[in-house]
């Protein structure tokens, strides 16, 4: 497996780096999460320690319509040899499969990690109506911390952003999972065996 490209560091993914836009516009309420988004995140962390589970980055998706859950996926990219198989993409198709419908109005996305353009583009082309994530990603987030595809005023939809909803708790899983990459890389450097 390649991680190479994407391995980040415990600052790559804390809370570190966030604009002060990005904290100040928070509100009490997304800071502490509310219970039916802190109870969805959780099933999508189930997934991410799925995606960990064997050996895929820790990122997990379900994606919710009225009050339901009708989807749920992790990361597959190495496992798939894909790299459209992130954990929010195929929980998109899954939805659209299961609610046999492309426009998945009315359809929440938790997932784990802020998504990255290619994610929140596909958010945007299916019309979903929110995007709740928990870790922000300076590398490749596109849902404010490097692009704004959620409220850009050139596109055709927009959709609501609720940020870092279980993020210490997401960001963690990351950094474990990353933290354990390297000593085995470092370990195969210096002919140990992990």
């Amino acid at each position: 497996m390649h991680y190479n490209w994407h391995m980040k560091t415990d600052k790559d993914i804390s809370t570190a780096g966030r604009t002060a836009g990005q904290t100040a516009g928070r509100t009490a309420d997304q800071a502490a999460g509310n219970p039916d988004d802190i109870r969805f995140m959780q099933f999508a962390l189930e997934q991410a320690k799925l995606a960990a589970s064997i050996g895929e980055v820790p990122i997990g998706a379900v994606v919710v319509c009225d009050g339901m859950l009708v989807s749920s996926a992790h990361n597959r990219r190495e496992i798939d040899a894909d790299p459209a198989a992130h954990a929010e993409f195929a929980a998109l198709q899954q939805a659209s499969r299961t609610l046999g419908r492309w426009r998945l109005t009315g359809c929440t996305v938790y997932v784990t990690l802020e998504p990255c353009l290619m994610c929140a583009g596909l958010m945007h082309q299916a019309r979903i109506d929110r995007c709740v994530f928990g870790a922000f990603d300076p590398k490749a987030g596109a849902l404010g911390t490097l692009y704004q595809v959620n409220s850009d005023p050139r596109l055709n939809h927009s959709f609501a952003v609720t940020p870092g909803i279980c993020e210490q708790e997401c960001s963690q899983l990351l950094s474990s999972f990353f933290a354990v990459l390297r000593a085995n890389k470092a370990n195969e450097k210096n002919g140990a065996t992990p």
